[in-house]
């Protein structure tokens, strides 16, 4: 019997992060939320997970910080990344996203569009692995 993935869906908009957290439960995933990246760094510290969906914006410690934290402390989780966003980002965080070469969902997500991205990140992930 094949492990149940597990997910971390780093969002300050809780609404929008409860949505996240039932449409992946209901397919099976275990997952688990953070408000910001200072939350997710914590629970990091403690637990590993398959995939980490982050959003770009975010108070205390934003998308792009988080993931420069992660490559320097956890290199490992930082190549599980996929980032969320609503809206246009900076010149930075555009240089960054296309550096690191990581999904990018786009707000408002359709429930079929977040379904078929993590589908596609873990059948990604499994041809690696494969391949390693």
């Amino acid at each position: 019997m094949e492990r149940v993935k597990s997910i971390l869906v780093v969002d300050d908009d809780p609404m929008f992060a409860k949505l996240l957290e039932e449409i992946l439960t209901s397919e099976g995933y275990g997952v688990t939320t953070a408000a910001n990246g200072v939350e997710a760094l914590m629970l990091l510290a403690n637990h590993a997970f398959d995939l980490l969906m982050i959003d770009i914006r975010m108070p205390e410690l934003d998308g792009p910080s988080f993931y420069r934290e992660l490559e320097r402390s956890n290199p490992d989780h930082a190549c599980r990344v996929m980032f969320m966003t609503g809206g246009a980002v900076g010149a930075e965080t555009a240089q960054l996203l296309s550096t690191v070469r990581t999904p990018v969902l786009r707000k408002p997500l359709a429930v079929k569009d977040i379904r078929d991205a993590v589908q596609r990140f873990f059948l990604a992930a499994d041809s690696f692995r494969r391949r390693s």
